[in-house]
């Protein structure tokens, strides 16, 4: 069931994946072959550069000092997230949204002994 809270998010997170879809754009990282795979590999590498900060200890970003890198780092893999979801079409705040609720519905650990 959606909510107004829900309906917030999804019209602010589909705004910002506007604009950052344009400024991907525009600095030139759409090309008209745009691959699927590197596109989900690029995401994948800011996760494992959020692994780096950790396993590093957790330094100020050198670019966003006011930052963890492991959140510049997190904040870069959204932002791949944000674009390749915009560029693609896809509903990723309304996926997100209706993934949060039906996990509402989940059995603790999902029913599994982990």
């Amino acid at each position: 069931m959606a909510t107004y809270a829900h309906d917030r998010f999804i019209d602010g997170y589909n705004e910002l994946a506007d604009k950052v879809h344009a400024t991907c754009i525009e600095k030139g990282f759409w090309p008209e072959n745009r691959n699927d795979g590197e596109a989900i590999a690029l995401m994948h590498e800011e996760l494992s550069e959020a692994l780096w900060a950790l396993r590093h200890g957790n330094p100020a970003d050198e670019k966003l000092p006011d930052f963890l890198n492991l959140e510049v780092e997190l904040a870069d893999a959204i932002i791949r997230i944000m674009d390749y979801g915009k560029g693609r079409g896809l509903r990723v705040a309304e996926a997100l949204v209706a993934k949060m609720a039906y996990n509402a519905t989940r059995p603790y650990k999902h029913g599994r002994e982990f």
